[in-house]
């Protein structure tokens, strides 16, 4: 097994390091395909490959939509227009719970995660500076309303990490919803109290808002934004074809781009920019995982993934447990939730669907469960975790510890709360 935790390791410290994942991935295959006596040529040509395009067909509809509907609804302004509506309702010195609102909102309505810390992170930074907190808790805020519960827990999120488990599981956006709310009730409301008690430590020691040294991305006061409730239209749209229609999530993601053309026309003149903008932007994201997928691909091809099957396996009686702690391991070190979840099911899906049959456990939770388990993996080289930072201009110095609780922390909490009910039968 020596070859698979060189791989692993040397993917984790390049990409905590910094590096792109669309070069790593493949080095750190090679050296596994070394080490472990494979040919290294055809091991990157086959089956490197291989797993790099059967997850790019798979999914990079998904993605391509995804992306264009979240552009879409950033340049007709109707992401932001949501965002202000709530903040405005909540009240601008409750900082926190604004974004936080905000951002599980746009999420569930299906905008792309980092479309939304884009459109939001103007409004944001205006609520902070009006309640004056500081700008270390910005991204364990944005963290903890993007990349938790609606991106995982809350049943019908058209997020990718809730529609992967569907395939191997043969279930439904909606899967396990006691269970998903449950889950994303304890990441929502644990989170927001900690932040809160961040906020107070930090108020106590006297560290308010300060100013970043690059202050262009300061609300626009005088852009002209679309009725919300027209706004909000597109993300109810999603959520209502995907879930209540029980249509795919590319007809739902479609459905969502001609209602936002449609119901905010006077943006016409930027639809095409939006689109092409969008599209470029689902490729980056697409190849980002895949490549990820495809490193997987090649260390469940290594005669000793077999042993490290049997004893991920075995190590409960409950299937639940060792799913959630294979795909959260997977998760980590990939830097990726969809990544590592994809990794995950890709080289097991079919053997844990089969143990959810043979041992009674409900294919809907081993869904959900997954979902929340890649969640649960937000560790300083997190892909997603870095472009917040380089958004912000925070460092891990400045608020990594509070994204540990509330992304890492709090979500295990989570998992272990849903093999619980799991295992009480509760669904």
């Amino acid at each position: 097994m020596l070859e698979i935790i060189v791989g692993l390791v040397l993917l984790m410290i390049l990409a905590y390091f910094g590096m792109s994942i669309l070069w790593i991935a493949p080095l750190s295959a090679a050296v596994v395909a070394l080490l472990s006596g494979m040919d290294v040529l055809p091991t990157l040509t086959d089956t490197y490959m291989g797993g790099f395009v059967g997850f790019t067909k798979s999914w990079f509809p998904v993605f391509l939509l995804g992306a264009i509907f979240g552009k879409l609804m950033e340049v007709t302004g109707a992401a932001k227009s949501v965002a202000s509506k709530i903040t405005q309702l909540i009240g601008k010195k409750r900082a926190i719970l604004g974004v936080l609102v905000a951002g599980a909102i746009l999420t569930y309505g299906g905008v792309s995660l980092f479309v939304v810390v884009f459109a939001l992170y103007p409004i944001a930074l205006s609520l902070f500076r009006e309640a004056n907190v500081s700008r270390k808790l910005l991204v364990p805020t944005f963290v903890l309303a993007l990349f938790t519960f609606t991106m995982t827990a809350v049943p019908g999120t058209p997020q990718i990490q809730n529609l992967i488990p569907m395939d191997y599981f043969h279930t439904t956006p909606t899967a396990a919803p006691v269970i998903g709310i449950v889950t994303a009730l304890i990441m929502a409301v644990g989170g927001y109290f900690w932040l809160k008690r961040s906020e107070k430590r930090l108020t106590s020691n006297g560290e308010g808002f300060i100013e970043p040294d690059n202050s262009k991305s300061e609300e626009d006061e005088g852009e002209q934004l679309p009725n919300w409730l027209l706004s909000i239209v597109p993300l109810v749209t999603v959520v209502v074809v995907l879930n209540v229609l029980e249509k795919d999530a590319i007809i739902a993601l479609l459905a969502g781009v001609m209602a936002t053309m449609i119901l905010v026309p006077k943006k016409y003149k930027s639809f095409i920019n939006a689109i092409n903008e969008g599209a470029k932007g689902s490729v980056i994201a697409t190849i980002n995982t895949s490549a990820a997928v495809g490193f997987g691909a090649v260390v469940t091809a290594l005669p000793a993934f077999q042993s490290v099957t049997d004893s991920l396996i075995g190590i409960s009686d409950n299937p639940l447990i060792s799913e959630a702690l294979t795909i959260q391991i997977l998760a980590m070190i990939t830097g990726s939730a969809s990544g590592g979840m994809g990794i995950g099911l890709e080289a097991l899906g079919s053997t844990y669907y089969d143990l959810a049959l043979t041992t009674g456990t409900s294919p809907e939770a081993m869904h959900r469960i997954s979902s929340v388990a890649a969640g649960a993996s937000i560790l300083p080289h997190n892909g997603a975790l870095l472009t917040l930072f380089a958004v912000t201009g925070m460092t891990h110095k400045d608020s990594y510890k509070d994204v540990a609780v509330v992304a890492l922390i709090i979500p295990f909490i989570a998992v272990v709360a849903g093999i619980i009910l799991a295992s009480m039968g509760i669904l």
